[in-house]
């Protein structure tokens, strides 16, 4: 027997991960036989159109070969090509996926068809549902599975869709197999640079009984992301002495002639609450372990044992700088003028007002383990699996010190650019670039914090299945118990008495390229100064800023009413049953079934007592909320093989998703300054929804199909935010104010509907395309916005592969898309487009080179609030650039 073996680079921006693709035999002259061993991208690609085309369910599959050479950082820009799938990426990679225009914590991420304990990095993000992708290192995954219509025996808690990320098994690769890579991945907006690399390593014995496989992958990225903020907005009639905390008219002082009439006549217009420039900077570091083991003695029984490894670190240091002129004390009494265009103030001048430095330098991380264990037993013409396991994730801000430096100088805010130009910031006396003129006040100077973070999952699963003959070929039936138990703890000291000027803190000016991309920021903003944060945390451990005789403060949890509610524990358990039929009838198959579950929820916190200050412990009490409901979700799919070449598909299912665990707690926090905040809401009820999907798949020729999708929901019990007064203790002013806080609730009925389009074609002389086209209408209440749905989505993907060469490009385009509500603001994302590509040489069958680029348009992230002319914050984090030097034998 003779080998061809077509190997070339599979270099894909949206693939991920050893998969060997079935032999195609062919029979040449005399006894000979030829094996060809079709690899790389084509490989791919047919391996995915297989599984699609056998999958009883309405499921797009993505699935690759050799390890580490492909440009997606994590596995959700490795979905972009999927149709319907969307990726947020507001840190410039792929975090959260929406599938089929719904929420991203609407959907189910399942790792070999079980729940990933998950925690987050960012102090303002808590534990949800929502599954964070950076965290998964491509590496690690052999296909993944994208269903989007339920099946009985599958996990409920989705309604757009659930993805199953398969890791890979040790008996379906070559005994022996050594495969790693080293890259070197370099940004260009930090101008910084690291080595990346991977190793796998597989075994099993002559009989292919028992396996083992070992891999490691270590990451590190250093994130730079430039922008321009603003932080809330407020009525211009804040100004003409609209706010009862502070009734300052600034008519009666600066602004008078033209500014008090346009303040008159517009009191209802918008204004950013406070405008400036943000400079962050991280240092990203992941690294994942696998091990996989596999016994399969004889036919009949089989065992598996997997363990997923996380351990990540996401240190960051946040320097806002920003004219506070919505500052209830210090600057609404300031303004001297004012320009209103469309309902939004685009431009205004202040004498004497108020500007901050915020500088938050954190320690944040995370570290997951996930162990699972699988066992089966096929009998004759039945079967018995089991599975269990535990998945832990502990994560979060292990420490944030924070100071905030004030100056109070004369200056313009002007945005009347936007979106083109989010806007410009401008002095009288350029005090951007003077770090002597900003201070602490010794009154409140800061705060040192920590908001830890956990999240765990035990489970048990049992399923029994039957083979038949005739029309039903196979029932299964099962049993499953989770037990989910997540909590946030917050704790935190306010630091008093410090006096320093920013100017202690070995203050440099930015990076020549800062802003760079953004029109019409200015000077005075593009050359802004920074401090050391490494410098600002050892003054603040130091203790020089303590009064004499006194001692460094230990965090307490009662030092602010929004460190005690921020402590919170939710216990989920969650019984389900499933009983599911397969069936099959001359050209049509499928399956349908019904999943019983009931859900206990005890939410647990503190809840300030009533009438009290809530700034000493004994004005809080924990206080257990318990909550459960009984949903029967009955569903079923049924596909019709019309032709050879013609799949039509129709599914139906009743579905459910829970609510974020972090909604459905007593926690709120509170910003002093500008009277607003958010929180939680215990007595939220589940979303439902009725499913429709309806599809139709035209296999023209080998390696190529036209698919057509329209799916419909019909969602009960919406979750959005609502913005009401409510009462706390203000620690900035020592007495009760009124804030505006925005909460969670059962927002009543949404529908979702739409349609999903997929092409893809291998042509003559090693090109092919893939290409998609999603349509998502969604709305709530009143025709309200529905979280992350873009209306359009645009992905197109070309293919190069011939000889040891190849190439591939993704291109990716969304339009707007609504986000949430923030403080009485209807928050979006401005449409977006992405490039990344690939080249790649094998320089033999064993060693391949490839180089690959990220971001290739430095997309810019354009969230804003209400209207394009309101930017909220505008985002850029540069390209990335990875060369990679992979071998495999």
């Amino acid at each position: 027997m003779k080998t061809i073996r077509k190997s070339v680079l599979a270099a894909s921006a949206s693939a991920m991960v050893v998969m060997i693709a079935a032999p195609a035999m062919a029979q040449s002259g005399g006894n000979e036989v030829e094996q060809v061993v079709i690899t790389g991208i084509r490989a791919s690609l047919l391996q995915s159109i297989e599984s699609k085309r056998k999958a009883d369910a309405i499921v797009d599959v993505v699935t690759a070969e050799d390890v580490g050479k492909f440009p997606s950082t994590n596995v959700a820009e490795a979905l972009t090509i999927v149709p319907g799938v969307t990726v947020d990426r507001a840190f410039g990679q792929g975090e959260k996926v929406s599938i089929l225009g719904t929420d991203p914590a609407l959907n189910r991420t399942l790792l070999n068809g079980q729940t990933v304990a998950s925690a987050d990095w960012f102090i303002l993000d808590s534990p949800g549902r929502t599954f964070n992708y950076a965290l998964l290192a491509p590496q690690i995954v052999g296909k993944v599975d994208v269903y989007k219509s339920p099946e009985a025996r599958i996990d409920e808690g989705s309604i757009g869709g659930t993805v199953i990320v398969n890791t890979r098994k040790p008996l379906d690769l070559k005994s022996g197999t050594i495969a790693g890579a080293v890259s070197y991945l370099y940004t260009d907006r930090s101008k910084k640079g690291d080595l990346q690399g991977s190793l796998l390593a597989s075994w099993k014995n002559a009989d292919s009984t028992f396996g083992a496989s070992f891999s490691i992958q270590r990451a590190e990225d250093q994130l730079r992301r430039d922008g321009v903020e603003t932080y809330g907005t407020i009525a211009a009639n804040q100004w003409a002495g609209g706010n009862p905390d502070n009734p300052v008219d600034s008519r009666t002082k600066g602004c008078v002639g033209s500014c008090a009439s346009t303040l008159t006549a517009n009191l209802g217009a918008r204004s950013p609450n406070a405008f400036g420039a943000s400079y962050f900077e991280q240092g990203r570091t992941r690294t994942t372990y696998t091990t996989a083991l596999q016994y399969k003695p004889n036919d009949q029984l089989s065992l598996e044992f997997n363990w997923l490894k996380i351990d990540a670190d996401y240190d960051n240091t946040n320097q806002s700088m920003y004219a506070f002129q919505g500052n209830t004390w210090n600057s609404l009494g300031a303004l001297t003028g004012l320009t209103v265009n469309n309902g939004v103030v685009s431009k205004a001048s202040f004498n004497n007002a108020l500007s901050v430095l915020d500088v938050q330098h954190r320690e944040a991380g995370l570290k997951s383990d996930t162990f699972h264990l699988k066992g089966g037993y096929k009998g004759d013409g039945w079967d018995l699996n089991g599975e269990v396991g535990k998945s832990t994730a502990d994560g979060g801000t292990k420490r944030q010190v924070f100071l905030e430096f004030l100056n109070w100088a004369s200056y313009t805010v002007d945005i009347s650019g936007a979106p083109k130009s989010p806007g410009s910031l401008t002095y009288t006396t350029n005090v951007l670039g003077n770090p002597s003129a900003f201070a602490t006040d010794p009154g409140w100077s800061g705060n040192l914090v920590s908001k830890p973070t956990s999240d765990e999952e035990k489970y048990a699963q049992f399923d029994f299945g039957k083979d038949f003959d005739g029309v039903i070929q196979r029932v299964q039936v099962g049993y499953k118990r989770r037990e989910h138990q997540t909590g946030q703890q917050y704790a935190g000291i306010a630091i008093t008495g410090v006096a320093a000027p920013a100017s202690s803190f070995n203050p440099s000016t930015v990076p020549s390229n800062y802003l760079k991309g953004f029109d019409g920021v200015g000077t005075q903003m593009q050359n802004r100064f920074r401090i050391d944060g490494n410098a600002m945390v050892s003054y603040v451990e130091s203790g020089k800023w303590l009064a004499a005789g006194a001692t460094m403060p230990k965090p307490s949890i009662f030092a602010a009413a929004e460190f005690t509610a921020g402590n919170w524990n939710i216990q989920e358990d969650i019984d389900a049953l499933y009983a599911q039929a397969n069936f099959k009838a001359d050209n049509v198959r499928g399956n349908f079934g019904v999943r019983y579950v009931k859900t206990s929820v005890d939410s647990a916190g503190y809840v300030c007592k009533p009438g009290a200050a809530c700034n000493k412990a004994a004005d809080w009490s924990w206080k257990s909320t318990k909550k459960s409901y009984d949903n029967v979700l009955p569903s079923v799919n049924i596909i019709v093989d019309a032709r050879e070449d013609l799949v039509l598909r129709f599914a139906a299912a009743q579905v459910i998703a829970r609510p974020n665990y972090s909604d459905m707690t007593n926690y709120f926090w509170l910003s002093d300054g500008i009277l607003t905040g958010g929180g939680g809401n215990p007595a939220l009820e589940p979303y439902k929804s009725s499913n429709f999907n309806a599809s139709a798949e035209w296999y023209f020729q080998p390696q190529a199909i036209l698919s057509a999708e329209v799916f419909y929901k019909d969602i009960s019990n919406y979750i959005l935010q609502r913005t009401q007064p409510e009462s706390y203790f203000n620690q900035s002013q020592g007495k009760v104010t009124t804030y505006q806080i925005s909460r969670p609730f059962n927002a009543g009925s949404a529908e979702v509907k739409g349609l999903a389009m997929a092409y893809q074609q291998t042509f003559g002389g090693g090109f092919g395309l893939l290409a998609n086209y999603t349509y998502a209408d969604a709305s709530g209440q009143s025709g309200a916005p529905l979280p992350y749905s873009s209306k359009n989505q645009v992905n197109l993907s070309p293919f190069y592969e011939n000889g040891p060469f190849s190439a591939r490009a993704t291109f990716t385009w969304r339009s707007k898309y609504f986000t949430g509500v923030d403080r009485g603001d209807d928050m979006f994302v401005k449409a977006a487009k992405t490039l990344d590509a690939t080249v790649g040489y094998a320089v033999t069958k064993n060693i391949t080179m490839s180089l690959s680029g990220q971001n290739l348009l430095d997309s810019e992230y354009y969230a804003y609030a209400n209207t394009t002319a309101l930017p909220r914050g505008v985002y850029r984090t540069g390209r990335k650039l990875q060369a990679t030097l992979n071998v495999a034998f």
